[in-house]
């Protein structure tokens, strides 16, 4: 079968979001009706053309979504109610869903439908042809209160590798009734590109309205089959941002737009709204309360990071080396990271970031390339530790002067009945004078944590704007047992910035306490006057 790209092509695509109704259902989601009321107004400004808000009815916070949403003016998006077909031996006139659906107050309704005959006999325990009388009038209800109606033809391709002219009359019937977009789900997620495409020839061929594409992602193919689909004419992509959603998940927007907009040239948002769409993925996560991910192509932390020396070298010299788009586009930035694999052009790249006046070739480049390496070695890993990085670099050029100087410490973690209670003490000295403090935490981490900060807040009182945010713990040769050494991570965090810091040692306290240390004066050497941020 040989298609013509440039006679298919759509020239304008619709994005419908509905992050906030099918992405929730992800397992470890569960927003709450003010994350909804934020994302939405996030996804408005990112440029999305439909935001679905839920299914009203269904439970009384999305009721209260579309109550909110009346008084929100939106630049961009229209707010869509979703809901299903009516139901068997229901008048359409008096469902309860179909008539919450109307009472969102919504322009724009999407509704789904039963395309598999599988489901049609097993799950609605229906009649075939009664399945498609639910579907007209359904979409003909919807349309005479004048509404714009959206089908979802759900599980379209299942039911069309399994009754193909059954699956066809099913969309003939939501045409015939008025819809104005009919959207092809995959809705087990199980199809590949080749599929989709023979299937999309097929119904091209009875249904001469807008046709949209909804994939889920149990084969890793959502993203594939959405661009397959809109290679194929389909004009209405839906999908979530960092591709939540049930199961596996829903087709990745987060990869689907800037795909179109860079890849084919396709209008679906502006410029100037492409370049938020790293923002946006990272404030849903947040939402959320998801761990972003990191290797998330477009929009993840790593997807511009560069470790091997080659590769810094050569992306000193052209990004397009290494790069597949310039990751400003999409809102995001380069990162050099040192490790091991390291290079000069990494340490140089590093070093102009972080203000170190160096020059290539020089013994200072060779001492922190020796001083990465071994350190490495030994167990430390400055990919998520840049602060810990600087620092280095600052001490091997001769560019630091420690702000305190430890004494002592003592950490006590002590068991009364059911009560467990950590306590640390520390003795720090700064400018000659000896400062000795007691702390309780909930461990013996976040105790020694504290002590740290109490007996220095007061000679440095910008520390109390800045508060951890994350710990890790990764046991390093786990053949020794207890005796193992471990890597600790730590991220802290101000109003401005996020930095990460690294402690090694075969104790858990000790290797703590040097991240802990790290994060405290990478604060007072980059936040200081002396140091410009």
């Amino acid at each position: 079968m040989s298609v013509q790209l440039s006679e298919v092509l759509p020239h304008k695509i619709s994005i419908y979001d509905t992050t906030l109704r099918d992405g929730t259902q992800m397992e470890g989601i569960n927003f709450s009706l003010e994350d909804k009321l934020r994302i939405a107004k996030r996804l408005d400004h990112l440029g999305v053309h439909y935001i679905e808000g839920g299914w009203p009815g269904s439970n009384p916070k999305d009721s209260r979504f579309f109550e909110e949403m009346k008084n929100i003016r939106l630049n961009h998006a229209r707010i869509t109610a979703f809901g299903s077909t009516r139901h068997a031996k229901i008048a359409v006139d008096k469902d309860p869903n179909i008539q919450a659906l109307l009472a969102a107050q919504t322009g724009t309704i999407c509704i789904f439908g039963k395309t598999w005959d599988l489901h049609v006999k097993e799950a609605l325990n229906i009649f075939l042809e009664e399945n498609l009388v639910m579907i007209r009038e359904s979409v003909g209800y919807l349309k005479q209160h004048g509404k714009e109606v959206i089908y979802d033809a759900e599980h379209f391709f299942d039911g069309y590798k399994s009754n193909p002219r059954y699956a066809l009359s099913t969309l003939e019937a939501a045409m015939e009734a008025g819809a104005d977009t009919i959207v092809l789900c995959d809705t087990n997620g199980g199809s590949i590109p080749q599929e989709i495409e023979a299937a999309i020839v097929m119904v091209k061929k009875v249904i001469k309205i807008p046709l949209g594409i909804h994939s889920h992602n149990d084969s890793d193919m959502a993203v594939a089959n959405t661009i397959t689909a809109v290679k194929m004419g389909c004009c209405h992509v839906q999908g979530t941002i960092n591709g939540y959603g049930e199961r596996c998940g829903n087709a990745n927007l987060c990869s689907i737009i800037p795909n179109l907009k860079l890849k084919l040239s396709i209008a679906c948002i502006d410029d100037a709204q492409l370049k938020s769409l790293t923002e946006v993925s990272r404030y849903v996560s947040e939402l959320a309360n998801m761990v972003p991910q990191t290797h998330q192509p477009f929009v993840g932390a790593s997807a511009f990071a560069h470790k091997g020396g080659i590769h810094v070298s050569a992306i000193k010299k052209n990004t397009r080396t290494y790069e597949h788009i310039q990751p400003e586009l999409v809102g995001n930035s380069r990162r050099i990271l040192i490790s091991e694999l390291a290079g000069q052009s990494s340490i140089l790249h590093k070093a102009e970031e972080y203000k170190i006046d160096l020059s290539k070739n020089t013994i200072d480049v060779r001492k922190i390339l020796q001083k990465v390496k071994e350190l490495e070695d030994a167990g430390y890993q400055f990919e998520g530790a840049d602060a810990s990085l600087e620092l280095l670099m600052k001490k091997t050029v001769g560019d630091y002067k420690p702000s305190f100087i430890l004494k002592d410490f003592q950490v006590v973690v002590e068991k009364k009945e059911n009560e467990i209670r950590s306590k640390a003490t520390i003795t720090i000295e700064v400018n000659d004078e000896v400062e000795h403090t007691v702390a309780e935490g909930d461990g013996p981490v976040d105790a020694l944590g504290k002590a740290l900060r109490k007996a220095l807040e007061g000679f440095y009182p910008i520390l109390k704007g800045a508060h951890l945010t994350d710990y890790k713990v990764r046991v390093l040769d786990a053949k020794d047992g207890t005796a193992a050494k471990v890597r600790v991570l730590i991220e802290s965090s101000d109003i401005n910035e996020i930095w990460g810091t690294v402690g090694v040692s075969e104790n858990l306290i000790e290797a703590s306490y040097q991240a802990l240390r790290d994060s405290i004066e990478y604060v007072l050497h980059r936040k200081s006057a002396n140091i410009s941020a």
